[in-house]
């Protein structure tokens, strides 16, 4: 329930960055690189609610993954294929143009995404009582 939240709250900051960071007056390097950032933070949440028995690296690697396959398939062209790009969906799911600073980005985003998962992923209670125990004998 935590990673759905976490994964709506960055899906949300991603399209306001979208339509608003420019009008705000936040730079344009800000909002492209900051929106691909929060893109890949949604897909290590994605990745995470499918295969939540994963390790915290696991799925930051099959994150990457996904991350490095979709920007190599802006490579990619044919007729229909681009203009579903053309579309904001097609834009917001898959790109319009290539950009290795984006890959950059992304890995960014996922090891933010990593270390947000880590923070907000409750500990089990038997890690939590065997390591007050531990403490609590010393």
């Amino acid at each position: 329930m935590v990673r759905a939240c976490l994964c709506l709250a960055i899906i949300i900051s991603g399209l306001a960055l979208r339509r608003y960071g420019l009008g705000v007056g936040l730079p344009a390097f800000i909002v492209k690189y900051g929106g691909s950032l929060l893109w890949a933070m949604m897909v290590f949440f994605l990745v995470a609610m499918a295969a939540p028995a994963r390790s915290r690296w696991s799925i930051a690697l099959i994150s990457a993954s996904i991350a490095v396959c979709v920007e190599l398939f802006r490579l990619v062209h044919a007729p229909w294929l681009d203009a579903f790009r053309l579309t904001t969906a097609g834009a917001l799911l898959l790109g319009r143009i290539f950009s290795p600073w984006n890959m950059l980005a992304y890995g960014g985003g996922i090891v933010l995404g990593a270390l947000l998962n880590r923070f907000a992923t409750p500990v089990p209670a038997k890690t939590a009582a065997a390591t007050r125990d531990d403490h609590s004998a010393n």
